[in-house]
């Protein structure tokens, strides 16, 4: 069984842009990357409820490098475009993974139809890093339907859906550059499961709702989070009540990280010419 190492309570909550009210449950700058790779950050968007509006709520124009999104809407709606000529609309239960790669501008907003009748928004983003190898690589999208994600059935413990990576013989549709996992999973009151997960990799576990046990000794409730010892490859869960939890592992990616602000490179050298050619608008645009 994979150890615990510490667990982590959820930070006071901020805002990005207008539309997204978050909390950062984790990131490389406060828990440090190596502890965390080859993932970067998670921001836990809600739950909050939006009046309707005519107007637009979210975060216009903004570049990234060197690094992937993921998205999972739980409830709500929004609406993407960037400089890939990516774009469309995803609701609850889809996913949608950015590649920033050498560089892209994107947006994000409530979509129209959700901003004009208002309602429940829930999300979490995920910013997942690239290797050296593939930080230059052309930006790209993936938009992963929550019909085309496997849902695997735990029986009377509840359902695990497969976003990335395999769990049993269950393989999730996103395109990774490393080997991750990402299982989006809902706890029946009462459940008790054991996860079996990779050796060797970097495992973290969020609780979005609900109270549950972890190997028998820590509690995590909402929003809290778990990180495990590389070594072991399961971890119980017991839950008290209705859970929703979010398992997240990954193949250590061992290399220097250097970040400032939507940029995520492997030196400061690197940063500045990030910054130097976004400035020059070599990331594209995006027209109004």
């Amino acid at each position: 069984m994979k150890k615990i190492l510490t667990t982590y309570s959820p930070p006071y909550g901020h805002w990005v842009g207008n539309g997204f009210p978050v909390r950062s449950l984790f990131s490389y700058d406060r828990m440090g990357a190596d502890s965390i790779t080859p993932f970067l950050l998670l921001d836990y968007a809600g739950p909050a409820t939006f009046a309707p509006t005519k107007g637009k709520r979210g975060v216009g124009q903004h570049p990234h490098r060197g690094f992937e999104t993921v998205t999972l809407v739980y409830q709500g709606e929004l609406e993407h475009r960037d400089t890939s000529g990516a774009g469309g609309t995803i609701g609850a239960g889809d996913v949608q993974w950015m590649t920033a790669g050498a560089g892209i501008i994107h947006e994000e907003f409530h979509s129209r139809a959700f901003s004009e009748r208002g309602g429940p928004l829930e999300m979490v983003q995920l910013w997942v890093n690239l290797p050296a190898s593939a930080k230059a690589t052309p930006a790209a999208y993936q938009t992963l339907l929550d019909a085309d994600i496997p849902k695997v059935d735990l029986g009377r413990s509840g359902q695990l859906r497969v976003v990335a990576g395999q769990y049993l013989e269950h393989q999730g549709p996103a395109i990774t550059h490393t080997p991750i996992n990402v299982w989006d999973i809902r706890l029946e009151p009462g459940a008790q499961l054991e996860l079996t997960v990779p050796e060797g990799h970097t495992t973290l576990l969020v609780a979005l709702k609900g109270t549950v046990q972890v190997n028998g000794e820590e509690i995590l409730r909402d929003a809290e989070l778990a990180s495990f010892s590389r070594n072991g490859k399961s971890v119980a869960l017991e839950s008290n009540n209705s859970a929703h939890l979010l398992m997240l592992t990954g193949e250590p990616i061992d290399e220097p990280v250097a970040g400032q602000g939507p940029f995520v490179m492997n030196t400061q050298e690197e940063i500045q010419q990030a910054i130097t050619d976004f400035q020059n608008g070599t990331f594209g645009q995006l027209s109004h």
